[in-house]
């Protein structure tokens, strides 16, 4: 006998997952949902293949990223690339993104209404996306995804919940302000790279 598979993660049936994922990001690009559209100058929606294994989530553009559009560009992005290719990881081979598509002014901490009105999204581009590993930097996108941890507790391990396997450690920015966060970070993504292999 066989079976007819058909998959129902694409909000139209027949749309292939990279054309469910443009589709999503333009919808991203023309948000107005929250205040923070008024003073954008770009929607910073990620970046990276759409099969993805390791889906890194931080927590919100910089200067920086809304200047280009694009995720992790500023001193943090270097920082993070710097860290993948440790491991032998390039930007391009992993899924960038960040809880917020929008810079928050002045750089301050993401809202609760913010975090609630965007959230949405980055479930779409990991539901569409579905990397095996989601890592997430820092405590706004840890807290925002699976709930509050004090990350001097849970960086460097991996955690499931609903049916998604997460790793945490610190943002880049904390290892750019605290010198002694950046071996805590490294050593992280020794960790990574173990469960990688």
């Amino acid at each position: 006998m066989t079976f007819l598979v058909i998959e129902f993660n694409s909000r139209l049936i027949g749309m292939s997952r990279q054309e469910s994922l443009e589709e999503l990001h333009q919808e991203i690009r023309h948000c107005e949902n929250c205040h923070l559209y008024k003073t954008r100058t770009h929607t910073v929606v990620g970046e990276g293949p759409v099969d993805a294994r390791l889906m890194f989530v931080g927590e919100a553009p910089g200067r920086e990223e809304d200047k280009t559009g694009r995720p992790f560009v500023g001193r943090s992005g270097e920082l993070l690339i710097d860290l993948l290719n440790k491991i032998g990881l390039s930007r391009e081979s992993v899924f960038i993104t960040s809880v917020l598509k929008c810079r928050p002014p002045g750089n301050r901490t993401p809202r609760k209404e913010e975090i609630e009105t965007c959230l949405p999204y980055l479930h779409r581009q990991i539901e569409i996306v579905r990397p095996d590993i989601i890592v997430l930097l820092g405590g706004v996108a840890t807290s925002s995804l699976i709930g509050p941890w004090k990350l001097s507790d849970a960086h460097g391990r991996f955690y499931e919940a609903n049916g998604d396997a997460y790793f945490i450690t610190y943002h880049p920015a904390a290892a750019l302000r605290f010198p002694k966060m950046k071996s805590r970070i490294e050593k992280d993504f020794e960790i990574l790279e173990g469960e990688l292999k």
